[in-house]
């Protein structure tokens, strides 16, 4: 905050902005102080504790993170100050604010840097930079670290969170570079940019995001990035300590990568017969708009809610699908969904074989069958909670479309749905207690379902 009250005076913005960072700053200050003092001691944290403090955690920084747009009068709204804060913390990148061209530069990287500080996540970043939680950092890691698998670089859980943190930087700057020089777009443009893309977000400086930019090469340059942090950050890292073959041997990424080429050719073949368009355009305009809703990142440079309702329905699947684990995609992650096909196959082939012991495999390696109840599990949490949530936006949106698209786009940490929320609309039209609802479902989809539903068990607070 108080980096953004730094960027106002360099703007020469209205003295109001830099007293509304540094006063947000000043409490956020004093409040951490305070628990530090009541939370003094050394405590080894247990399961339960780490999904507290990660739930906790992530409302309290929510929290704080919505006082700069209070206190600068940006959002005049408390819940809709929450609901802009958690959108970029979540990188959801859903907006209630019009008209981004005139809002100030500082209030555009506070919103871009709360995206990249969730991307990764905000309290790995603490475990990474904080050696006194340490301690109980293991907890808190698997309660906010996305993906069914949890694995660890390292035997030490700061160490990883600082190596996952490194890896993540490094491609951060990759970004801010090829988007100056070779995308010719401004500093200030491509570093709030790379913010989003890199956490796969989707804030932009721009009303018309990527697309008001007008640039191939922007295009280009976001589209590979979006795609490459879709990818588990692990097996980056391992590339970059000289073990590639780790692309190569990686099932999760075979299926995203053919996701993806199959997608966009579905979508290049049918816009490009129902607008009888060039078949260059088509396909830049379906492989970005693919990638981008795969991943979550919610960058639009068309409106794809004017494409074949065929096309419509496409993308809006993929919303349920998401990137790999250990991104920092949303939604449900490839590997979910890869294991849950493979045991529906093997389903389906023990019913025509009964007696034989046919596994589910991946890698090469068979699925222990508790982590396909799991994964099964979470996928049927996943599709009743956005079942029952869209029932709910119902009430708060002008039709069922709407309703069932911000709910998705929201729980799947993606940003833009179809029609009132569409790729050229925002949240700004739903109702304050329809904006509170979304919010607690990007903060349910973001830590994946259980660490915040967990919480909601009486057993939960028993000692």
């Amino acid at each position: 905050m108080v980096g953004c009250a730094g960027i106002s005076i360099y703007y020469n913005e209205p003295v109001t902005f830099r007293y509304s960072f540094l006063f947000a700053g000043g409490l956020a200050v004093i409040f951490a102080l305070l628990l530090r003092w009541v939370t003094r001691g050394s405590v080894n944290l247990s399961r339960r504790d780490g999904f507290g403090v990660v739930t906790f955690g992530w409302l309290t920084v929510t929290v704080f993170g919505s006082l700069p747009y209070l206190f600068s009068g940006i959002i005049s709204h408390p819940i809709s100050a929450l609901f802009e804060t958690m959108s970029g913390f979540t990188t959801t990148g859903a907006t209630v604010l019009s008209n981004l061209e005139s809002i100030p530069h500082s209030i555009h990287f506070w919103r871009h840097l709360t995206q990249w500080l969730g991307g990764m996540g905000v309290l790995i970043l603490c475990i990474a930079i904080l050696p006194f939680l340490g301690v109980g950092g293991m907890q808190v890691f698997r309660a906010e670290m996305t993906g069914p698998s949890k694995d660890r670089l390292t035997p030490r859980i700061t160490t990883t969170a600082k190596l996952l943190w490194g890896v993540y930087i490094l491609i951060s700057i990759s970004e801010v570079i090829l988007l100056h020089f070779v995308g010719k777009m401004g500093w200030f443009d491509a570093v709030c940019h790379t913010f989003s893309t890199v956490a796969t977000g989707g804030f932009s400086t721009r009303s018309g995001s990527i697309g008001a930019f007008n640039s191939s090469s922007i295009e280009i340059i976001i589209m590979s990035f979006m795609f490459i942090c879709g990818i588990n950050f692990q097996l980056h890292y391992l590339a970059l300590i000289g073990k590639p073959s780790g692309y190569l041997k990686n099932s999760e990424l075979k299926f995203y990568i053919s996701l993806i080429l199959i997608v966009i050719s579905i979508v290049t073949i049918s816009i490009y017969i129902s607008n009888n368009g060039n078949i260059f355009t088509c396909l830049k305009n379906a492989a970005f708009t693919s990638i981008s809703l795969i991943t979550g990142t919610g960058y639009v440079t068309a409106d794809y809610d004017k494409w074949p309702n065929a096309i419509r329905i496409l993308l809006v699947a993929m919303m349920f699908f998401g990137g790999c684990a250990g991104s920092t995609t949303g939604s449900m992650k490839i590997m979910r969904i890869n294991i849950i096909l493979k045991s529906m196959l093997r389903e389906i082939k023990t019913f025509m074989r009964p007696s034989a012991v046919i596994q589910t495999k991946m890698d090469g390696k068979s699925i222990e069958p508790m982590i396909v109840a799991q994964v099964g599990a979470f996928f049927s949490i996943f599709v009743l909670i956005f079942a029952l949530g869209s029932f709910i936006m119902t009430f708060f949106t002008p039709n069922l479309e709407t309703a069932a698209t911000s709910v998705i786009a929201t729980l799947g940490n993606i940003g833009p749905g179809l029609n009132a929320v569409g790729a050229t609309q925002n949240y700004a039209s739903i109702p304050v207690a329809g904006q509170g609802f979304l919010t607690f479902l990007m903060l349910l989809g973001r830590l994946e379902l259980y660490t915040v539903l967990i919480l909601f068990l009486p057993s939960f607070w028993k000692r």
